[in-house]
């Protein structure tokens, strides 16, 4: 079921409209990260929604243009010069088809490693054609830039929970090794949305630690509430998405929650996304945080990340890809 954003459906928001009329957008906990009580708003938001929108965010607005434009001029080639970046194994281009079990989608996309060696490389120059540079420093640029925001963000969300140090999430993003990837999705006008929704992107969450989001001034994202029912999120091209990912869920015991989404074709305008999804090292243990703990059970299994990658890859988009790590309460 889909419902358009109320106040009356979260306790929560009506307390803030209370005090701050500017930390509501459409619904959704919005978060100014220059005003000191941001870490604290930042706490609230992941434990209520895993989902929160951030402004003051200090990423150019150049380098955001610069890079939607680029993609745009990607997305708008003949199909068969697109697929010559792909297919996404792991990384390139993909079209139509989400992973390698079945799902589908109304959307086209291109999967890219961060790792700045890789957007400089001549296997780069390969994938992208005769001219990637603009593309190339335009990447660089914008994952420099919201990889910086996503650390200050974790900061500020440790800072929040009282716990120490305050890198204590943000060094696994700043970690030479870590392994996070960036995504440009675009999602066509879609002529059958007429007849009732289409999916661009099905439900699912994002296994890494978290995800930065911006789209252009498009509609289609929606998010699931802990009722299991959906709200649409209203567009802003010049602000970012914040989503808990699966690995933070695991490193907080559940207190703070991945968040289930997905995107609904338009049938009118075209959508394009960029996604940064910050993930830690492959060999990097992911468990609930002993400081945060305070005499409380795991709910979880440690595990690397390379096996909580591994078995994601290998899952449909709406499984719970969880639960093969939960621990099992005894009866």
């Amino acid at each position: 079921m889909v419902v358009l954003s109320q106040h009356e459906h979260f306790p929560y928001l009506r307390n803030c409209i209370g005090t701050n009329n500017n930390l509501l957008y459409g619904g959704i906990p919005l978060i100014d990260l220059s005003q000191p009580d941001s870490k604290q708003l930042i706490v609230k938001a992941c434990e209520d929604f895993g989902f929160f929108k951030v402004i003051n965010h200090g990423v150019p607005m150049d380098f955001i243009r610069t890079l939607e434009s680029e993609a745009v001029k990607f997305f708008s080639l003949p199909l068969s010069e697109k697929e010559k970046a792909g297919p996404p194994n792991p990384f390139g281009y993909g079209n139509k088809k989400i992973g390698r079990h079945g799902d589908m989608g109304w959307v086209e996309y291109l999967l890219l490693t961060t790792n700045s060696e890789f957007i400089n490389s001549e296997r780069f120059k390969s994938v992208f054609g005769e001219d990637p540079q603009k593309l190339r420093f335009a990447l660089d640029d914008y994952i420099l830039a919201v990889k910086k925001m996503a650390c200050e963000i974790l900061e500020l969300m440790a800072e929040g929970l009282k716990i120490q140090p305050r890198n204590v999430l943000s060094k696994l993003l700043m970690d030479e090794q870590s392994d996070s990837v960036f995504r440009l999705n675009h999602y066509p006008p879609c002529p059958e949305v007429e007849g009732g929704n289409v999916i661009g992107f099905g439900e699912h969450t994002d296994p890494q630690i978290i995800s930065v989001l911006r789209s252009n001034n498009t509609s289609g994202l929606q998010i699931s509430l802990r009722d299991d029912s959906w709200i649409s999120v209203p567009p802003d091209q010049d602000s970012f998405f914040i989503n808990v990912g699966d690995s933070l869920q695991v490193m907080t015991n559940s207190r703070f929650q991945s968040v289930k989404h997905r995107v609904l074709a338009n049938g009118l305008q075209s959508r394009v996304s960029m996604i940064y999804f910050g993930g830690p090292p492959l060999c990097e243990k992911i468990a609930p945080l002993p400081c945060l703990m305070k005499g409380e059970e795991s709910l979880y299994k440690e595990f690397t990340w390379f096996e909580y990658k591994k078995s994601a890859f290998n899952s449909r988009l709406s499984d719970n890809r969880l639960g093969h790590f939960e621990k099992i309460a005894a009866s």
